[in-house]
């Protein structure tokens, strides 16, 4: 059975501004505060705090007839919808301590509180009511005054939430309907315009319209108001737009007091993956990507992620990268007051077929892969993703073409065995670079070529090796070319190549350095 916990932050935007720093907390409690839209004939109220109505404002009053019965103590701001949905959304995503589904709400729910689907969860908190319980009283600590329930539907959880008499709520499985029907329509969620036409009409609660045919409200109304009354009794699902996917595999600890040291973290974190190991032998997967989440006592979040070029099961390894992770951040991790709470979730899972160790034979080139996943992963951790890349094999007879650089993710086959015949060098030059050549006869092997300034007499020359362009290739338009292994007197060797066939594609072929051997 689904759980849902719906918390409502009533005057959120007011709140919000009193607990943000840039407020100077310069309004008191039986001060007059207002927050207000520009509209047409001037700005009106749109939220109020308790002082502000026991005044006699209210919201869509005008700020000239605000000021003239507040006088002179009202205290008066800008509404920011943008600074309340992000705040709304940092908020949300410290309540993934409870939960990794949660869904901060959008304007159709107010964009005033949060869902949290805590299916399978509550016993991690001693249950349902100390869960509640626990919620209430951290947010208590930042200021903020939440009504909170929980219900099957989050239709149900929602209504309960602003309108339930008593707070906060427990809702038992299946007894939705029975709590949904005293309560007045407006729990539905329903537009202003089918709140108002039910009220003209004398539906004043959800009852008489559970009770009353369907056929009628379908004729006269939206399609709103039955979807919003099926979906509070669980008739039909209501999907949640959650912070983040739900990790299928999750695990989190709790600390009575605070931590700090980097190491600490870490061992948490060993400890974590190993309670997860369980897990996931028994779905054959290993972890690709992860997210650690540190959550501190002051509420900010902070997240590390981390991926992986094979998938594993190793805590060791996986705390190694996190160390490594950590070390990368220069000024170190912002633990402020210290965290309470850390998580981690396994954001991609990955097949992992179970393979023999122990008695691997020498030809498997399982842990020579493994040897080059576990440096991947390290590399990246120490100097970035960006920055570790690697060369993939690309069917091409063309030298610059026939491999190319990416970014390194995961352990690549190896490279193919080079052909004894016609070698290649260890090092290609990013781009050919022109030379001077003085050949015995026009298409002959050099005797000698001038290169960034600097002359070389050939003692020994091997080729040619001959590579035409592709045909296929829309843009094949180059010239022949024809490659040398040129030895100096120095014994350095270089690979250079004369384009264009002399007498038939030009009469004055050019010639390049494009690499050297070792």
């Amino acid at each position: 059975m689904r759980r849902i916990v719906s918390v409502w932050l009533p005057r959120w935007p007011i709140l919000r501004f009193l607990t943000a720093q840039e407020a100077g907390n310069s309004v008191t409690p039986d001060q007059p505060f207002v927050l207000t839209v520009e509209a047409s004939g001037g700005p009106r109220i749109a939220a109020t705090n308790p002082a502000a109505e026991r005044n006699g404002l209210f919201i869509g009053q005008t700020l000239s007839d605000a000021r003239a019965k507040a006088g002179g103590l009202l205290q008066v701001r800008p509404l920011e919808p943008e600074n309340d949905a992000r705040a709304l959304h940092r908020l949300t995503l410290w309540a993934t301590r409870y939960t990794p589904a949660a869904a901060p709400w959008g304007p159709e729910n107010g964009g005033d509180g949060f869902f949290l689907d805590i299916t399978g969860c509550a016993h991690l908190f001693g249950g349902e009511a100390a869960l509640l319980d626990d919620l209430i009283t951290r947010l208590g600590k930042f200021h903020l005054a939440a009504r909170c329930a929980i219900a099957g539907t989050p239709g149900a959880a929602w209504a309960l939430s602003h309108h339930a008499p008593h707070l906060p709520l427990c809702l038992g499985e299946g007894k939705e309907r029975a709590a949904l029907r005293p309560l007045p329509v407006a729990a539905l969620r329903l537009c202003p315009d089918s709140q108002a036409t039910l009220r003209r009409l004398g539906f004043k609660r959800i009852g008489m319209l559970i009770d009353a045919p369907r056929a009628p409200f379908a004729a006269r109304f939206e399609k709103e108001l039955l979807m919003r009354l099926d979906q509070a009794l669980g008739v039909r699902p209501e999907a949640l737009h959650y912070i983040a996917p739900p990790p299928v595999y999750h695990v989190q600890r709790s600390f009575l007091d605070p931590i700090f040291v980097q190491e600490i973290i870490i061992a948490t974190a060993r400890r974590l993956v190993e309670r997860l190991t369980p897990k996931l032998i028994r779905d054959a997967v290993g972890i690709r990507t992860l997210r650690l989440t540190l959550h501190r006592v002051d509420g900010a979040v902070q997240h590390l992620d981390i991926g992986l070029a094979a998938p594993t099961r190793d805590p060791a390894h996986i705390a190694r990268l996190l160390s490594l992770k950590l070390d990368g951040l220069g000024q170190g991790l912002e633990a402020g007051f210290g965290f309470d709470c850390i998580g981690l979730s396994v954001t991609l899972p990955e097949k992992l077929a179970a393979r023999q160790g122990d008695l691997a034979s020498p030809q498997d080139e399982g842990p020579t892969a493994e040897k080059q996943a576990l440096l991947i992963d390290a590399l990246r951790q120490r100097l970035g993703a960006e920055s570790v890349r690697q060369l993939l094999a690309v069917e091409s007879h063309i030298p610059e073409r026939a491999g190319i650089s990416r970014k390194a993710e995961e352990a690549q086959p190896a490279w193919p065995e080079p052909d004894a015949d016609d070698p290649r060098p260890v090092l290609l030059l990013p781009e050919a670079e022109s030379a001077e050549v003085t050949a015995l006869i026009p298409d002959g092997p050099p005797r000698q070529f001038r290169w960034r300034g600097k002359a070389h007499s050939i003692m020994v020359a091997q080729g040619p090796e001959r590579i035409a362009d592709e045909w296929w290739r829309s843009d094949a338009d180059g010239l022949t070319r024809d490659y040398y292994c040129l030895e100096n007197s120095a014994g350095q060797r270089f690979w250079l190549y004369r384009e264009g066939l002399y007498g038939r594609e030009t009469a004055s072929p050019r010639w390049f350095v494009h690499g050297f051997f070792a």
